[in-house]
């Protein structure tokens, strides 16, 4: 747990502050802003995200063959290093799940469905994904989900505290409730913006994410199980094939490497005819 002398001056106002405002029931306007402030530094957050992450893999298999959890990795690493947070370690991670979908948690954690992998036809619709997941941790979305869903108070408590069994109770409660699945609109506008903005930046074609949107139109129109999962934590998709297509035609003309690969394509292969 860290300890009060690991926060500085003005940390430690702000928390005390925020506690009383918590502690009174302000609502509205200010109540929204405060909920908006990430009020942890890198190291709290790793550490917070640690907890979540070693609680999250009791529940989930991992997929362990390193020729496609190293790919994973190797792709998200490239849009890490062009991305507006690359000081911190990011983990991506294969979870053996037929759905399709991806999910990050605080402190660089990102986990990514061989459902996702299968349905993706091309690289570019695959990196499209992860960078959108890479854009939740650089926002710092989860951190300002938790500040918001628990209060300024209780993790005023925490951060203060000396009690490690605290920090344990509250990523059992976390991964239990899924609070950190459920962004708001505005988080999920945001780590759009930033996927395209971090592909761009990659060389790697930010039509991806407009081409995997349109499979998932088409897959939402037939009402497919696999996808339940993608649809109740990134809503809104029609909205954002349109917000996405416009930041896209904005962009400087650059002629992106192929939208494809052969290592990917020798992935999805291999994921058909495992060995």
């Amino acid at each position: 747990m860290i300890s009060r002398s690991s926060l500085n001056w003005s940390q430690l106002s702000f928390l005390l502050w925020a506690s009383f405002f918590s502690m009174l029931g302000c609502g509205g306007r200010l109540a929204n802003q405060l909920a908006n402030i990430n009020i942890f530094s890198d190291a709290e957050e790793i550490k917070l995200g640690s907890e979540f992450a070693a609680k999250i893999e009791k529940e989930l298999k991992i997929y362990v063959d390193p020729h496609i959890s190293d790919y994973i990795n190797q792709l998200g690493q490239v849009l890490v290093r062009n991305s507006a947070r690359p000081n911190i370690t990011y983990h991506f991670k294969v979870v053996q799940d037929d759905s399709i979908n991806a999910f990050a948690i605080p402190g660089g954690y990102i986990y990514v469905n061989l459902g996702l992998v299968r349905f993706s036809s091309t690289e570019a619709e695959l990196a499209g994904v992860i960078s959108h997941e890479v854009g939740h941790i650089v926002g710092r979305h989860g951190m300002k989900q938790l500040t918001k869903q628990y209060g300024f108070a209780a993790l005023a408590q925490l951060l203060l505290g000396k009690d490690k069994s605290q920090l344990e109770n509250l990523a059992t409660k976390v991964v239990t409730s899924g609070v950190l699945l459920q962004y708001g609109r505005e988080a999920e506008r945001e780590a759009d913006t930033l996927a395209v903005q971090q592909m761009h930046s990659s060389g790697i074609d930010p039509n991806g994410i407009m081409t995997f949107f349109e499979k998932l139109l088409g897959t939402e129109k037939r009402q497919t199980t696999k996808i339940e999962k993608l649809l109740s934590t990134h809503p809104g998709t029609r909205e954002r094939v349109a917000r996405v297509n416009q930041q896209i035609q904005k962009l400087p003309v650059v002629s992106y490497a192929s939208i494809d690969s052969v290592r990917f394509q020798t992935i999805r292969k291999r994921l058909r005819n495992p060995e």
